[in-house]
């Protein structure tokens, strides 16, 4: 079943009752809605005058519905998860904290061959095909030794928009900022997926800095990324304005929970898909397999 996002981005008062996410408007004459928690995934509050009952959080949590919160730069910045994702939850943080450096080595070459498979895929789509990341995808080694993941990411976008002087940059030109928004929302359907399979998505098998509580959702969620971009991509060609992020562009991005993608030869939602990486990336910690299934680009 594909989960529903909600994203809010005007003041509401959102409470619950009979199993049910009860949204208000106090500020607009409109009808009382009613939405079913369990069909939930995702809920976005942008503004910053929504109100929650605690009785409402505690349904969401309990649903594993993640709930994300927007800075004032209209951009995700929080994420609210459950203390226990998984019944096997303990026995899980030590197979994935007992972890050997070369299992994560090669864990994250994979990783990295994956990413570098799609973003090559993505431009053979769009008619600009590239020998350099078709041969850097079957170079990677054993923890990306030669930063093969950097050199193609800036192969890769240098070649992916007809943009005059674009440069990936979290502060850059647009579209980056709609792959800043892109990224976060994919970094959440990550980072749920993680704690869904009882895993710690602060504990990475390349990331590693300790100001970043979501480093295993850094990693997991690289050869997604091009799912984004091409998302982005569409959006460029479209020709509207990407100086702001209207509600329009907002509700675009927001479909990326549910686009399709092909995953052990199966298609399947991104975020039904992504609890198949985290599911296998378990499977790897516990040592019942040796690979992590990521979706191939089509």
């Amino acid at each position: 079943m594909i989960k529903r996002t909600l994203f809010f981005g005007s003041p509401t008062y959102l409470s619950t009752k009979n199993e049910q996410l009860v949204v208000n408007f106090p500020e607009e004459e409109k009808e009382e809605k009613t939405i079913p928690i369990e069909d939930l995934g995702f809920v976005v509050l942008e503004n910053p005058q929504i109100t929650l009952t605690n009785g409402l959080l505690m349904k969401l949590v309990q649903n594993k519905t993640a709930v994300i919160t927007c800075d004032k730069q209209h951009l995700p910045c929080s994420l609210l998860q459950p203390l226990v994702g998984h019944t096997e939850q303990t026995v899980r943080y030590r197979h994935q904290l007992d972890a050997s450096i070369p299992l994560k080595k090669n864990l994250w070459q994979q990783t990295v061959t994956a990413k570098i498979s799609n973003q090559a895929a993505h431009l053979k789509l769009l008619g600009k095909y590239s020998l350099k990341l078709e041969r850097w995808s079957n170079e990677v080694k054993s923890g990306d030794t030669q930063n093969h993941e950097a050199i193609a990411a800036a192969y890769y976008f240098q070649n992916l928009f007809d943009i005059e002087g674009f440069s990936r940059n979290q502060k850059g030109i647009p579209p980056n900022n709609l792959l800043n928004y892109g990224y976060a929302i994919l970094r959440a359907i990550a980072a749920r997926a993680i704690v869904s399979s009882g895993m710690l998505p602060s504990v990475g098998i390349f990331h590693h800095n300790k100001y970043n509580p979501f480093a295993l959702a850094d990693d997991v969620m690289e050869p997604y990324r091009p799912y984004v971009d091409a998302l982005v991509y569409d959006i460029v060609e479209s020709g509207c304005n990407l100086e702001e992020l209207t509600t329009n562009l907002k509700t675009e991005l927001l479909r990326i929970p549910a686009l399709d993608v092909e995953i052990d030869g199966k298609q399947s939602p991104l975020m039904n898909a992504m609890s198949r990486t985290t599911n296998s990336l378990y499977d790897c910690f516990y040592g019942s397999s040796r690979k992590i299934l990521y979706p191939e680009f089509r």
